[in-house]
Protein backbone atom coordinates (compact mmCIF):
# COMPACT_ATOMS: atom_id res chain seq x y z
CA UNK A 1 0.00 0.00 0.00
CA UNK A 2 1.42 3.58 -1.39
CA UNK A 3 1.62 6.45 1.56
CA UNK A 4 -0.87 8.06 -1.59
CA UNK A 5 -3.36 5.43 -1.47
CA UNK A 6 -3.27 5.68 2.14
CA UNK A 7 -3.52 9.70 2.17
CA UNK A 8 -6.50 9.42 -0.02
CA UNK A 9 -8.69 8.08 2.88
CA UNK A 10 -7.43 10.90 4.45
CA UNK A 11 -10.47 13.89 5.01
CA UNK A 12 -9.37 17.60 4.49
CA UNK A 13 -12.86 18.61 6.33
CA UNK A 14 -12.03 21.24 8.87
CA UNK A 15 -12.24 18.91 11.90
CA UNK A 16 -9.78 17.25 10.56
CA UNK A 17 -7.00 19.50 10.03
CA UNK A 18 -5.05 19.24 12.82
CA UNK A 19 -4.81 15.39 11.96
CA UNK A 20 -3.53 16.92 8.35
CA UNK A 21 -0.75 19.40 10.81
CA UNK A 22 0.65 16.05 11.87
CA UNK A 23 0.58 14.18 8.92
CA UNK A 24 2.60 16.86 6.97
CA UNK A 25 4.73 17.77 9.84
CA UNK A 26 5.77 14.30 9.66
CA UNK A 27 5.93 14.06 5.56
CA UNK A 28 8.19 17.33 5.69
CA UNK A 29 10.75 15.04 7.28
CA UNK A 30 10.57 11.95 4.57
CA UNK A 31 13.93 11.88 2.52
CA UNK A 32 13.52 12.12 -1.26
CA UNK A 33 15.96 12.07 -4.02
CA UNK A 34 20.10 12.98 -2.95
CA UNK A 35 18.78 12.70 0.62
CA UNK A 36 17.16 9.49 0.79
CA UNK A 37 20.09 7.78 -1.06
CA UNK A 38 22.38 9.22 1.46
CA UNK A 39 20.52 8.10 4.25
CA UNK A 40 20.18 4.93 2.60
CA UNK A 41 24.11 4.51 2.08
CA UNK A 42 25.10 5.64 5.32
CA UNK A 43 22.26 3.00 6.86
CA UNK A 44 24.24 0.30 4.53
CA UNK A 45 27.76 1.49 5.13
CA UNK A 46 26.55 1.51 9.38
CA UNK A 47 24.80 -1.82 9.90
CA UNK A 48 27.75 -3.50 7.50
CA UNK A 49 30.29 -2.18 9.83
CA UNK A 50 28.56 -3.03 13.16
CA UNK A 51 27.50 -7.30 11.61
CA UNK A 52 30.82 -7.34 9.60
CA UNK A 53 33.58 -5.85 11.41
CA UNK A 54 32.68 -4.56 14.58
CA UNK A 55 30.74 -7.97 16.38
CA UNK A 56 32.99 -10.27 14.92
CA UNK A 57 35.97 -9.06 16.59
CA UNK A 58 34.06 -9.41 19.92
CA UNK A 59 32.99 -12.76 19.54
CA UNK A 60 33.47 -14.98 16.38
CA UNK A 61 30.11 -15.84 15.04
CA UNK A 62 30.78 -19.34 15.01
CA UNK A 63 31.17 -19.17 18.97
CA UNK A 64 28.17 -17.12 19.10
CA UNK A 65 25.73 -19.92 17.48
CA UNK A 66 27.47 -22.58 19.86
CA UNK A 67 25.68 -20.57 22.68
CA UNK A 68 22.64 -20.01 20.77
CA UNK A 69 22.07 -23.76 19.40
CA UNK A 70 22.53 -24.68 23.41
CA UNK A 71 19.03 -23.10 24.57
CA UNK A 72 16.79 -25.58 26.23
CA UNK A 73 13.29 -25.89 25.52
CA UNK A 74 12.26 -24.52 29.00
CA UNK A 75 14.25 -21.24 28.05
CA UNK A 76 12.79 -21.07 24.49
CA UNK A 77 9.22 -21.54 25.95
CA UNK A 78 10.27 -18.62 28.31
CA UNK A 79 11.57 -16.64 25.42
CA UNK A 80 8.46 -17.30 23.47
CA UNK A 81 6.10 -16.09 26.70
CA UNK A 82 8.22 -12.35 26.97
CA UNK A 83 7.86 -11.68 23.16
CA UNK A 84 4.16 -12.70 23.16
CA UNK A 85 4.16 -10.53 26.24
CA UNK A 86 5.70 -7.86 24.88
CA UNK A 87 3.37 -7.73 21.93
CA UNK A 88 0.30 -7.90 24.24
CA UNK A 89 1.15 -4.07 25.36
CA UNK A 90 1.40 -2.64 21.93
CA UNK A 91 -2.32 -1.45 22.67
CA UNK A 92 -2.99 -0.13 25.54
CA UNK A 93 -1.01 3.51 25.68
CA UNK A 94 -3.32 4.11 22.43
CA UNK A 95 -6.66 2.79 24.42
CA UNK A 96 -5.68 5.13 27.04
CA UNK A 97 -5.55 8.46 24.66
CA UNK A 98 -8.36 7.54 22.24
CA UNK A 99 -11.75 6.62 24.68
CA UNK A 100 -13.53 4.33 22.66
CA UNK A 101 -10.68 2.60 20.75
CA UNK A 102 -10.69 -0.62 21.36
CA UNK A 103 -7.80 -3.05 22.33
CA UNK A 104 -8.08 -5.16 19.23
CA UNK A 105 -8.02 -1.66 16.79
CA UNK A 106 -5.47 -0.63 19.34
CA UNK A 107 -3.03 -3.38 19.08
CA UNK A 108 -3.48 -3.72 15.08
CA UNK A 109 -2.65 0.12 14.34
CA UNK A 110 0.52 -0.05 16.50
CA UNK A 111 2.06 -2.89 15.22
CA UNK A 112 1.10 -1.78 11.28
CA UNK A 113 2.47 2.02 11.97
CA UNK A 114 5.42 0.54 13.70
CA UNK A 115 6.34 -2.28 11.01
CA UNK A 116 5.63 0.21 8.47
CA UNK A 117 7.68 3.28 9.56
CA UNK A 118 10.64 0.90 9.93
CA UNK A 119 10.40 -0.45 6.39
CA UNK A 120 8.67 1.54 4.20
CA UNK A 121 10.64 4.03 2.18
CA UNK A 122 7.91 7.31 3.75
CA UNK A 123 9.31 5.99 7.42
CA UNK A 124 7.50 7.77 9.73
CA UNK A 125 5.27 9.30 6.98
CA UNK A 126 3.88 6.21 5.94
CA UNK A 127 3.70 4.79 9.41
CA UNK A 128 1.25 8.00 10.49
CA UNK A 129 -0.64 7.95 7.60
CA UNK A 130 -1.56 4.34 7.87
CA UNK A 131 -2.52 5.06 11.36
CA UNK A 132 -4.90 8.09 11.14
CA UNK A 133 -6.49 6.24 7.64
CA UNK A 134 -6.80 3.03 10.09
CA UNK A 135 -8.44 5.33 12.76
CA UNK A 136 -10.43 7.27 10.43
CA UNK A 137 -12.11 3.62 9.06
CA UNK A 138 -13.04 2.91 12.87
CA UNK A 139 -15.05 6.25 13.30
CA UNK A 140 -11.92 8.24 14.54
CA UNK A 141 -11.02 11.58 13.41
CA UNK A 142 -10.06 15.07 13.88
CA UNK A 143 -8.57 16.39 17.53
CA UNK A 144 -8.81 13.06 19.28
CA UNK A 145 -6.94 11.34 16.67
CA UNK A 146 -3.85 14.33 16.43
CA UNK A 147 -4.22 14.51 20.70
CA UNK A 148 -3.48 10.39 20.94
CA UNK A 149 -0.53 10.79 19.04
CA UNK A 150 0.88 13.78 20.44
CA UNK A 151 0.26 12.54 23.89
CA UNK A 152 1.46 9.17 23.30
CA UNK A 153 4.79 10.59 21.70
CA UNK A 154 5.45 11.97 24.46
CA UNK A 155 4.82 9.81 26.96
CA UNK A 156 7.47 7.34 25.17
CA UNK A 157 9.77 9.68 25.23
CA UNK A 158 9.75 10.79 28.78
CA UNK A 159 10.25 6.79 29.23
CA UNK A 160 12.91 6.29 27.25
CA UNK A 161 14.67 9.47 27.96
CA UNK A 162 13.75 9.08 31.98
CA UNK A 163 15.22 5.51 32.08
CA UNK A 164 18.78 5.62 32.18
CA UNK A 165 18.48 8.28 34.95
CA UNK A 166 17.11 5.71 36.80
CA UNK A 167 19.59 2.69 35.68
CA UNK A 168 22.03 4.81 36.18
CA UNK A 169 20.91 5.00 40.05
CA UNK A 170 20.46 1.48 40.29
CA UNK A 171 23.97 0.62 39.39
CA UNK A 172 25.32 3.38 41.67
CA UNK A 173 23.75 1.95 44.40
CA UNK A 174 24.84 -1.46 43.69
CA UNK A 175 28.73 0.19 43.96
CA UNK A 176 29.29 0.29 40.10
CA UNK A 177 29.97 2.80 37.71
CA UNK A 178 29.86 2.45 33.46
CA UNK A 179 30.97 6.21 32.18
CA UNK A 180 28.86 5.29 28.58
CA UNK A 181 25.45 4.90 30.94
CA UNK A 182 26.38 8.27 32.76
CA UNK A 183 26.83 10.50 29.81
CA UNK A 184 23.41 9.16 28.13
CA UNK A 185 22.15 9.71 31.43
CA UNK A 186 23.08 13.18 31.93
CA UNK A 187 21.95 14.08 27.98
CA UNK A 188 18.42 11.96 28.74
CA UNK A 189 18.08 14.36 31.92
CA UNK A 190 18.50 17.39 29.95
CA UNK A 191 16.57 16.71 27.07
CA UNK A 192 13.84 14.94 29.71
CA UNK A 193 13.72 18.41 31.41
CA UNK A 194 13.39 20.72 28.16
CA UNK A 195 10.75 17.93 26.69
CA UNK A 196 8.83 18.24 30.24
CA UNK A 197 9.27 22.23 30.57
CA UNK A 198 7.85 22.71 26.67
CA UNK A 199 4.65 20.36 27.03
CA UNK A 200 3.68 22.62 30.45
CA UNK A 201 4.55 25.58 28.86
CA UNK A 202 2.39 24.80 25.85
CA UNK A 203 -0.46 23.87 28.06
CA UNK A 204 0.10 26.74 30.58
CA UNK A 205 -1.49 29.71 28.85
CA UNK A 206 -4.84 29.63 26.64
CA UNK A 207 -3.36 32.71 25.01
CA UNK A 208 0.30 31.37 24.38
CA UNK A 209 -1.93 28.18 22.76
CA UNK A 210 -3.55 30.69 20.48
CA UNK A 211 -0.31 32.75 19.36
CA UNK A 212 1.57 29.64 18.19
CA UNK A 213 -1.78 28.54 16.36
CA UNK A 214 -2.03 31.39 14.25
CA UNK A 215 1.45 31.59 13.68
CA UNK A 216 1.78 28.00 12.63
CA UNK A 217 -1.44 28.81 10.59
CA UNK A 218 0.49 31.63 8.58
CA UNK A 219 3.32 29.18 7.86
CA UNK A 220 1.36 26.54 6.98
CA UNK A 221 -0.56 28.37 4.53
CA UNK A 222 2.52 30.11 2.86
CA UNK A 223 4.07 26.45 2.33
CA UNK A 224 0.84 25.29 1.01
CA UNK A 225 0.33 28.23 -1.28
CA UNK A 226 3.72 27.53 -2.69
CA UNK A 227 2.77 24.20 -3.09
CA UNK A 228 -0.26 25.23 -5.37
CA UNK A 229 -2.76 24.34 -2.40
CA UNK A 230 -5.49 26.33 -0.59
CA UNK A 231 -4.69 27.59 2.68
CA UNK A 232 -5.22 25.84 6.03
CA UNK A 233 -8.40 26.32 7.51
CA UNK A 234 -7.50 26.50 11.60
CA UNK A 235 -6.21 29.17 13.40
CA UNK A 236 -5.44 30.20 17.24
CA UNK A 237 -8.73 28.96 17.99
CA UNK A 238 -7.84 25.00 17.42
CA UNK A 239 -5.41 25.08 19.37
CA UNK A 240 -6.71 26.74 22.04
CA UNK A 241 -9.02 23.75 21.49
CA UNK A 242 -6.45 21.47 21.74
CA UNK A 243 -5.28 22.77 24.39
CA UNK A 244 -8.13 22.59 26.83
CA UNK A 245 -9.13 18.67 25.49
CA UNK A 246 -4.68 17.71 25.91
CA UNK A 247 -5.51 19.05 30.19
CA UNK A 248 -9.14 16.84 29.93
CA UNK A 249 -7.31 13.93 28.87
CA UNK A 250 -3.96 14.18 30.95
CA UNK A 251 -6.37 15.20 33.83
CA UNK A 252 -8.48 11.84 33.53
CA UNK A 253 -6.22 9.33 32.12
CA UNK A 254 -2.70 10.39 33.08
CA UNK A 255 -2.91 7.25 35.37
CA UNK A 256 -3.78 4.42 32.51
CA UNK A 257 -1.60 6.18 30.01
CA UNK A 258 1.25 5.90 32.52
CA UNK A 259 1.33 2.62 33.30
CA UNK A 260 0.12 1.60 29.45
CA UNK A 261 3.43 3.15 28.41
CA UNK A 262 5.20 1.57 31.28
CA UNK A 263 3.92 -1.64 30.80
CA UNK A 264 4.83 -1.82 26.72
CA UNK A 265 8.55 -0.67 27.46
CA UNK A 266 9.31 -2.93 30.30
CA UNK A 267 8.20 -5.96 28.65
CA UNK A 268 10.84 -5.06 26.42
CA UNK A 269 12.91 -5.78 28.91
CA UNK A 270 11.47 -8.56 30.07
CA UNK A 271 12.68 -9.99 27.00
CA UNK A 272 16.08 -8.57 26.93
CA UNK A 273 16.41 -9.99 30.89
CA UNK A 274 14.82 -13.34 29.59
CA UNK A 275 17.87 -13.64 26.80
CA UNK A 276 20.66 -12.56 29.13
CA UNK A 277 19.94 -15.51 31.52
CA UNK A 278 18.72 -17.92 28.55
CA UNK A 279 22.30 -18.03 27.29
CA UNK A 280 23.68 -18.71 30.57
CA UNK A 281 24.58 -15.24 31.44
CA UNK A 282 24.51 -15.49 35.53
CA UNK A 283 23.58 -12.86 37.94
CA UNK A 284 26.90 -13.09 39.42
CA UNK A 285 28.07 -11.50 36.49
CA UNK A 286 25.00 -9.27 35.08
CA UNK A 287 22.34 -8.27 37.86
CA UNK A 288 18.98 -7.67 37.06
CA UNK A 289 20.14 -3.88 37.33
CA UNK A 290 23.14 -3.96 35.19
CA UNK A 291 21.02 -5.80 32.86
CA UNK A 292 18.45 -2.92 33.28
CA UNK A 293 20.87 -0.41 32.93
CA UNK A 294 22.25 -2.00 29.25
CA UNK A 295 18.67 -1.82 28.35
CA UNK A 296 17.83 1.77 29.05
CA UNK A 297 21.10 2.87 27.25
CA UNK A 298 19.70 0.48 23.68
CA UNK A 299 16.52 2.23 24.31
CA UNK A 300 18.00 5.46 24.18
CA UNK A 301 20.57 3.94 20.91
CA UNK A 302 17.40 2.81 19.48
CA UNK A 303 16.11 6.58 18.97
CA UNK A 304 19.25 7.15 16.82
CA UNK A 305 17.80 7.89 13.22
CA UNK A 306 20.27 7.10 11.23
CA UNK A 307 19.40 3.60 10.74
CA UNK A 308 16.05 1.79 11.20
CA UNK A 309 15.14 1.21 14.80
CA UNK A 310 18.72 1.70 15.50
CA UNK A 311 19.93 -1.23 14.06
CA UNK A 312 23.74 -1.44 14.46
CA UNK A 313 23.89 1.19 17.19
CA UNK A 314 21.87 -0.81 19.16
CA UNK A 315 23.38 -4.01 18.93
CA UNK A 316 27.28 -2.75 19.54
CA UNK A 317 26.21 -0.82 22.40
CA UNK A 318 24.08 -3.41 24.38
CA UNK A 319 26.89 -5.90 23.49
CA UNK A 320 29.56 -3.53 24.90
CA UNK A 321 27.79 -2.85 28.16
CA UNK A 322 26.84 -6.20 28.86
CA UNK A 323 30.48 -7.06 28.29
CA UNK A 324 31.35 -4.30 30.41
CA UNK A 325 29.22 -5.11 33.44
CA UNK A 326 31.09 -9.26 33.33
CA UNK A 327 29.19 -11.28 30.38
CA UNK A 328 31.82 -13.12 28.26
CA UNK A 329 31.91 -11.99 24.87
CA UNK A 330 29.99 -14.93 22.75
CA UNK A 331 27.00 -14.92 25.31
CA UNK A 332 27.00 -11.01 25.22
CA UNK A 333 26.78 -11.03 21.42
CA UNK A 334 24.22 -13.87 21.60
CA UNK A 335 22.19 -12.56 24.12
CA UNK A 336 21.98 -9.41 22.12
CA UNK A 337 21.31 -11.12 18.70
CA UNK A 338 18.16 -13.21 20.37
CA UNK A 339 16.72 -9.72 22.04
CA UNK A 340 16.71 -7.94 18.85
CA UNK A 341 15.38 -10.37 16.88
CA UNK A 342 12.55 -11.25 18.86
CA UNK A 343 11.45 -7.31 19.47
CA UNK A 344 11.44 -6.53 15.32
CA UNK A 345 10.85 -9.78 13.44
CA UNK A 346 7.87 -10.83 15.55
CA UNK A 347 6.24 -7.03 14.89
CA UNK A 348 7.33 -6.54 11.72
CA UNK A 349 5.79 -9.81 10.47
CA UNK A 350 2.73 -9.30 12.46
CA UNK A 351 2.79 -5.46 11.41
CA UNK A 352 2.78 -5.75 8.10
CA UNK A 353 -0.25 -7.85 7.85
CA UNK A 354 -2.16 -5.52 10.06
CA UNK A 355 -1.22 -3.34 7.68
CA UNK A 356 -2.07 -5.13 4.74
CA UNK A 357 -5.31 -5.99 6.42
CA UNK A 358 -6.92 -3.16 8.01
CA UNK A 359 -9.11 -2.48 4.93
CA UNK A 360 -10.63 -6.29 4.37
CA UNK A 361 -13.23 -5.73 7.60
CA UNK A 362 -14.38 -2.40 6.26
CA UNK A 363 -14.75 -3.96 2.68
CA UNK A 364 -17.50 -6.64 4.52
CA UNK A 365 -19.16 -3.87 6.27
CA UNK A 366 -18.99 -1.78 3.06
CA UNK A 367 -21.03 -4.64 1.40
CA UNK A 368 -23.26 -5.65 4.39
CA UNK A 369 -25.01 -2.28 4.28
CA UNK A 370 -24.88 -1.64 0.75
CA UNK A 371 -27.38 -5.71 0.98
CA UNK A 372 -28.94 -3.86 3.72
Amino acid sequence: MSSAEIQAGLSTEPEDELVQVELEGAQRKKKTGKGRIIALVVSVIVIAGVFVFALPKIADYSSVWDVVKDLSWQWIAWLVAATILNLATYGPPWVAALPGLSYLHATRVTLASTALSTVAPGGAAVGMATSFAMLKAWGFRGRPVGLAVVVTSVWNQLVILGVPIIALAGVAAEGGRNHTLELVAVISLAVFAVIVAGFAVGLSSERLARRIGDRAARLVSWMKRIAGKAPVKWRGESFVRFREETIELIRRRWWFLTLATLAGHLTVFIVLLVSVRAVGIPRAEVTIVEAFAAWALARVLGSIPITPGGVGFVELGLTGVLVAFGASNAEAVAATLIYRFLTIVPTLAFGLVAAATWKVGRRREAVAEAAG
